[in-house]
């Protein structure tokens, strides 16, 4: 089983779709589970672009009903099915998008050739929407001017390892190994513990990835992604346009930063930026200014999370 965990960036823009940058989208693999968040206009040509094999997405995060979120999900769908997508999947998203799937769908005559399930988005506070032995999604209200959310990726808890050298020396059973990996202290029929602790090595802790999209700051970000290791932050704007940000209920790149530092990540991912800038220097130096561990995200870029 792979324990890659990676993010493919699809579309690093907002709003208007450029010549450099489409609306949002991130292709998500995290221990061989396949997710789009998001899926702005043109994400299908994005992901032939990109090498990102669609079919195997099981799962799509839809943040919000601005279009440059979603005007590329029906499209996506659409070529899913014609292409002879026999394995269902499951959509999250606000509660209307339901609705607009099944109208478009229906007005079309082009019904899907498989099952697709659909989970409406309305919690006001944090809540696990996916979850197996291997990982959890939850969604997280964030402060837009129409019901938005934002996700956290988290793997779960790897097993122990074993000591091998340790066991060996001790002349310890292999029937015994299982329990150990799993953190469980054994006594024996003549009194000996074994302590776990003495015959496995810690595992990696489990690592985390929070997409924020669009949102204007708000205190309460704070206990919804506490302990992430990874940041996804919208910057639509640079200083320069704070009093638009505030006006239109997006962050600026110091106030994106800010979050990551208070947070206290291991790296800061910068995106969906006003076609309005030529390039985004603005945004880092602002950003990194404040939170150095800042990279501003570009279509087609490949996120390591390690």
């Amino acid at each position: 089983m792979s324990k890659l965990f990676e993010v493919v960036v699809l579309g690093s823009g907002a709003a208007l779709p450029t010549s450099n940058r489409a609306p949002s989208a991130q292709y998500i693999v995290c221990n061989n589970r396949h997710l789009l968040i998001d899926c702005g206009e043109g994400t299908q040509s994005q992901m032939r672009k990109y090498g990102v094999h669609f079919q195997k997405i099981a799962h799509i995060f839809i943040s919000h009903l601005h279009g440059d979120h979603y005007f590329g999900l029906i499209g996506l769908l659409s070529t899913m099915s014609l292409l002879g997508r026999n394995q269902g999947l499951t959509i999250y998203g606000p509660v209307s998008l339901e609705n607009i799937l099944k109208v478009q769908f229906e007005a079309a005559f082009s019904p899907l050739n498989f099952q697709l399930n659909f989970i409406p988005l309305t919690a006001n506070q944090k809540e696990v929407i996916f979850e197996d032995n291997l990982m959890r999604v939850s969604a997280f209200p964030l402060k837009h001017r129409i019901p938005t959310f934002g996700f956290l990726i988290e793997e779960k808890g790897s097993e122990l390892k074993l000591n091998l050298p340790a066991l060996k020396e001790a002349g310890i059973k292999k029937e015994y190994f299982r329990l150990l990996k799993q953190g469980n202290s054994i006594e024996l029929l003549d009194g000996t513990l074994l302590n776990f602790a003495d015959y496995t090595i810690s595992a990696s802790p489990p690592l985390s990835y929070a997409y924020c999209s669009d949102t204007a700051p708000f205190k309460n970000i704070y206990s919804f992604i506490k302990g992430t290791t990874f940041l996804y932050h919208e910057a639509t704007f640079s200083n320069r346009h704070k009093e638009r940000a505030k006006n239109t209920a997006h962050s600026t790149a110091e106030q994106a930063a800010t979050v990551a530092l208070n947070l206290g990540v291991k790296q800061l991912f910068l995106g969906h930026f006003s076609s309005r800038y030529a390039n985004c220097e603005e945004h880092l130096s602002e950003a990194s200014a404040i939170f150095p561990n800042t990279t501003i995200v570009e279509d087609g870029m490949k996120i390591s999370i390690h």
